[in-house]
């Protein structure tokens, strides 16, 4: 059994090629996977209803409870277009949800996993939206937005999103990078793995692993912990 984690898939219609590319690669690996570590930005838009699903999102979904119901154990990183996951998740998938990042534990060896977009502590402007957007008044607000409205908004938001248009203007802040994971490795931490800025990274730092994982859109990347060892993988 092995460990995938991917990233930054940003899906909204599943007629599109990365859609299906990820539907396709996790059919194939299903029954073979013991966690399946999604580090945020799967979709484009989220609100977690309680009795509501976007409908473009059902065949993905659908993969997500096959996956659980052949033995994998589902790990959801908030991202910064999906959080408050809500009760789909948490009771109908069994998925753990770790809003803010958080340990996992692989043979013995410390993992910690962030979605990547609190890797830079100078980004104050973007820190207070992002608290904002989650904090408990929102959590008790958003739900309250008519699905229909919010899909509108949502189709809006993403036409003017400059990553649906390729990641020729996604940049790796490699420096930030490799400070936030030495603070994680000086923590206890064997390996560091994030998303959110599309560009894949490997890197080895005295034995310990960083790991940026790209994305399903330009680079269907992923990482997979296997055998005792972590490798940056395309599909």
């Amino acid at each position: 059994m092995k460990d995938i984690f991917l990233a930054d898939a940003h899906l909204l219609d599943p007629a599109a090629g990365n859609y299906q590319r990820l539907l396709t690669f996790l059919e194939q690996q299903r029954g073979t996977i013991r966690h399946l570590v999604m580090l945020g930005d799967i979709f484009e838009f989220w609100i977690g209803y309680r009795h509501t699903v976007f409908a473009p999102f059902v065949p993905l979904l659908e993969e997500l409870r096959r996956q659980r119901d052949s033995g994998t154990k589902l790990v959801f990183v908030e991202g910064n277009h999906d959080f408050h996951l809500g009760p789909y998740f948490s009771e109908t998938l069994g998925c753990r949800i770790l809003p803010d990042g958080g340990d996992l534990e692989l043979d013995g060896r410390r993992v910690f996993i962030a979605h990547g977009d609190l890797v830079n502590p100078a980004d104050r402007g973007y820190r207070l939206l992002r608290r904002l957007l989650r904090c408990r008044l929102s959590r008790l607000l958003l739900p309250l937005v008519p699905p229909d409205w919010a899909w509108r908004v949502a189709r809006w938001a993403s036409r003017l999103s400059a990553r649906r248009k390729g990641c020729s203007r996604c940049y790796l802040p490699e420096k930030e990078l490799l400070n936030f994971a030495r603070e994680r490795f000086a923590e206890g931490y064997d390996a560091v793995l994030t998303g959110h800025f599309h560009i894949p990274l490997y890197r080895q730092l005295d034995g310990k692993v960083l790991i940026s994982l790209g994305d399903w859109i330009e680079q269907d990347s992923y990482a997979v912990f296997e055998n005792g060892a972590f490798a940056l993988k395309r599909a």
